[in-house]
């Protein structure tokens, strides 16, 4: 039978690389894995130039509780691979002039965030309202380009009980640092940070004590992007789906087994054995899980989150999200 033939457009990390170099080929699939940036893969697969790729969580569950709503069909399918996990705690960021030290001062803020809808905002605002009792709907939001004027939403910034408007002549950036703006929410640093201005910092410091604090307290390692397919290859290849999601599960089961050598390290940081030794104590050997069972938990958070936030009409639930035949694969059955 000949190899089916599929193109997948993502960003390259240690968990991945495998796929990348050939080391680990899918099933039956000559994978054709193309890098790219996260913002690139995402448009370029929703245009239709793959078969394949990496998608935001946050923007494909909204799609998911759309289609569910109006009782219609996304033209793609998620396989549970999570490419992309971060905690957030870290992208929260504030002028310094208005004395917010902690995370309840931020009602009746303004806050600043390129997209509404940013799966890393979502996160950020579900650990605010259900960690720190501060709701979206205490803000005001100003939506726009981080570095560069003139982004515009992806989405509509129509959401219930919610007070956003866009700025299209400024930067993001420059609000924050001028005080036009309390805070911002952003996945990369602000310029203003990078450079080391006195008038921004992060609101968290020791973002390593925060974020292990708040995985041991909700059980949440948060997604941020998933393994899309194209609905019409995934009906016609079913298997297809499997077969990549072993792949990427085996790709990521060795990047985990190279951080286990203690000597040489594996990883460019002078502490990383002893790193990888606590995440272990915290999160176990396998802490980047893939599948469904596994994550479950943190699905159903984020789902919640979209409905709580505005921006999902209906929440959805992991069965809804997910190829049949993966849920379906042993060991990972709802």
């Amino acid at each position: 039978m000949a190899r089916l033939e599929l193109s997948y457009a993502g960003h390259r990390s240690d968990r991945v690389d495998d796929l990348y170099f050939g080391v680990v080929k899918p099933a039956a699939i000559d994978l054709h894995f193309v890098s790219l940036p996260p913002f690139q893969a995402f448009n370029r697969f929703m245009r239709g130039e793959f078969d394949t790729g990496e998608m935001s969580f946050s923007a494909y569950v909204i799609k998911a509780a759309q289609a569910k709503a109006e009782g219609t069909e996304l033209p793609f399918i998620a396989i549970p691979v999570f490419p992309a996990r971060t905690f957030r705690h870290g992208a929260i960021y504030v002028n310094t002039s208005k004395g917010i030290t902690e995370p309840g001062q931020l009602k009746g803020r303004k806050v600043a965030v390129p997209e509404y809808a940013m799966t890393a905002a979502v996160w950020v605002r579900g650990l605010l309202q259900h960690e720190y009792d501060v709701p979206a709907s205490s803000m005001e939001w100003i939506t726009g380009g981080l570095q560069s004027p003139g982004r515009k939403p992806v989405i509509s910034l129509d959401f219930p009980g919610i007070r956003i408007r866009n700025e299209e002549t400024r930067t993001l950036n420059d609000l924050l640092a001028e005080g036009e703006v309390d805070a911002l929410i952003a996945p990369q640093k602000p310029p203003a940070l990078r450079e080391g201005r006195p008038e921004v910092s992060r609101l968290f410091q020791d973002l390593a004590a925060v974020e292990q604090s708040y995985y041991a307290k909700t059980g949440l390692f948060p997604i941020m992007h998933t393994l899309v397919m194209r609905r019409e290859v995934y009906d016609k290849h079913p298997w297809a789906a499997v077969s990549l999601y072993q792949a990427f599960e085996h790709a990521k089961n060795n990047c985990l087994e190279r951080l286990r050598n203690d000597e040489p390290a594996p990883v460019s940081i002078p502490w990383s054995v002893s790193l990888r030794e606590k995440t272990v104590d915290l999160m176990g050997e396998d802490f980047w899980p893939y599948g469904v069972e596994r994550n479950l938990k943190v699905i159903d958070a984020l789902c919640q989150y979209a409905v709580d936030q505005g921006l999902a009409p209906m929440k959805v639930e992991a069965a809804d999200l997910f190829a049949p035949s993966v849920l379906n694969h042993a060991g990972d059955r709802l």
